[in-house]
């Protein structure tokens, strides 16, 4: 049974994650008056089908405040209904619930979603001038599911260029802003829907990780991100950006959101050729409430910290956070070791080969012919040039043509061939790796949020920082990230990611775990201060 309100342990290690000059109410409270992070959704659900102490429409009113209010200075979203439209439809479930109906698990819970995910009823443009005003004729499968089950889309979230970046300035329409410090960047390219459910204008949102797209922007923001096993979740309806490492993926305030929300969008779908027809078990299940559990309720656990993450080229702050971590897996009852992946360091160079390669092929269909805006000219050939030469931005284009030289003649088995011999290389390791140990850990990436514009210019940096995620997505396997501590930065601290990875289609025990680890870790509020006046904890 899952409980959401659970007494924290007091645990004296956390000294080491949270310095003393850190005093900020925003984040830091009391022990005693603390209490673990709640499921919204479940929250919602309560409200409407068991207290009936609100309404749908007056929940999502409050919100849609909530949202219109921090929007300006955020810019989460690049498209929003109009107001009326979500009151109507919350409305419509407020009816279906006056009838005795129960409208689904997601009843009532507002959902962003990236805007690479297609929605029939609003724009869907992957960030691009290439789609701007372009409106799917369909839903994708993964928001169909999530409208069956009685989700509300309360919008479109920005992103960077057809998920080509790793801050949202690769955005063509703008770019968004951390809510724990709106000088710097959200992360992205899902920076948009880790935003919004940091700064509460959503419950939960949907993201895409190709390379660390939902684990870096959660990190960065503060919220639990979750990157499915490849296939899980039907790509149907994600705009393809590298097909063979593409996963539609779930951001939440807690890890009992992001559970409830990967059970509702799971699932084969016979429209998406590589989604799994694995049985999809109930997540809700694996959590279990931490007080009817005896004191070391991971007693067992097996647990790798990956070497080659907690090296040179990490902040010395997130190196602190993260063995702060391994310890309170050890005070919980696990066995932490240091695993070495000495292949880990090829994944990077190994990613962006296969990545750029792939999405060469996958962006060629945005010609000005069969998809994409139009640029008027004499001959065909001027057409597809001018408009992608008009439609596509720097960052795109650059990794198209690397792409294109990648793939050429005489260069592709020095290349392509060899990236994909790294990237078995890789899967075994991790394999390996997963038969010693129940789940390995590592940084969400090697530092904190830093500044917009920072690291625009200098591309390499940039790249350089997916290290700590792309080996997960060459392996195909699931991966959760949640917030475990903080480091210097900003009006209130920055938040720090820890990376949970785990064998394929083990969602269910990296929930479990991380559902045990973020219910008994003490004296932490993950709530920026944007919002930490609103927040009854």
């Amino acid at each position: 049974m899952l409980s959401t309100l659970q007494t924290p342990r007091s645990l004296s290690r956390l000294s080491l994650t949270f310095p003393q000059p850190f005093t900020s109410r925003a984040y830091l409270t009391p022990a005693p008056s603390h209490s673990p992070p709640q499921s919204e959704i479940l929250s919602v659900r309560h409200s409407l089908l068991l207290s009936r102490a609100a309404s749908a429409a007056d929940l999502a009113a409050s919100r849609l405040a909530r949202l219109r209010l921090a929007e300006p200075r955020l810019r989460a979203f690049l498209h929003l209904p109009d107001d009326d439209a979500l009151l109507a439809h919350a409305r419509r479930l407020d009816a279906r619930i006056a009838a005795g109906q129960d409208p689904g698990p997601l009843a009532g819970v507002l959902v962003g979603v990236k805007d690479n995910i297609c929605t029939a009823d609003m724009p869907s443009t992957a960030g691009s001038r290439v789609l701007e005003g372009y409106r799917p004729p369909f839903d994708a499968t993964a928001v169909r599911r999530v409208r069956e089950l009685g989700g509300i889309v309360v919008g479109k979230t920005n992103m960077d260029e057809f998920g080509m970046g790793s801050t949202t300035e690769a955005s063509a329409f703008q770019v968004t802003a951390n809510p724990w410090d709106e000088s710097r960047v959200p992360g992205g390219s899902s920076g948009g829907s880790a935003a919004a459910v940091s700064a509460r204008q959503c419950v939960v949102s949907l993201g895409s990780d190709t390379g660390g797209s939902v684990r870096q922007p959660a990190s960065f923001c503060g919220v639990v991100g979750l990157k499915p096993t490849y296939g899980r979740v039907s790509r149907f309806g994600l705009m393809a950006y590298a097909s063979s490492l593409d996963a539609i993926g779930c951001f939440g305030p807690s890890v009992a959101d992001t559970g409830i929300l990967l059970h509702a969008i799971a699932g084969h779908d016979r429209f998406d050729a590589t989604s799994s027809k694995q049985d999809v078990p109930n997540f809700l299940s694996h959590f279990v409430s931490v007080s009817s559990l005896e004191s070391k309720p991971l007693k067992g656990l097996r647990v790798g910290l990956i070497r080659e993450t907690i090296d040179d080229g990490v902040d010395a702050g997130v190196i602190s956070a993260i063995r702060a971590a391994a310890l309170h897996f050890e005070e919980l009852g696990c066995t932490v070791n240091e695993v070495s992946l000495p292949s880990f360091s090829l994944g990077l160079p190994a990613y962006y080969i296969l990545a750029v390669s792939e999405s060469s092929s996958n962006l060629s269909r945005y010609d000005g012919i069969r998809y994409g805006n139009q640029v008027y000219a004499e001959e065909l050939d001027s057409l597809y040039g001018g408009s992608r030469a008009k439609g596509f931005g720097s960052e795109v284009k650059m990794r198209i043509l690397m792409g294109t030289y990648a793939l050429s003649a005489g260069y592709y088995d020095a290349y392509y061939k060899r990236a994909q011999q790294v990237r078995t290389i890789i899967r075994n390791s991790f394999k390996e790796a997963l038969n010693q140990n129940d789940i390995l850990i590592s940084p969400a990436a090697p530092s904190a949020a830093y500044k917009i514009g920072e690291k625009k210019n200098d591309p390499l940096a940039m790249y350089a920082g997916d290290i700590m995620t792309v080996n997960v997505n060459l392996a195909g396997l699931p991966a959760l990230v949640l917030p475990c501590g903080f480091v210097e930065g900003g009006p209130a601290g920055l938040p720090v990611g820890l990376q949970m990875i785990g064998a394929a289609f083990n969602e269910g025990e990296l929930l479990r775990v991380g559902h045990i680890f973020e219910q008994t870790l003490g004296n932490c509020r993950f709530v920026p201060p944007i919002v930490a006046d609103d927040i009854a904890y």
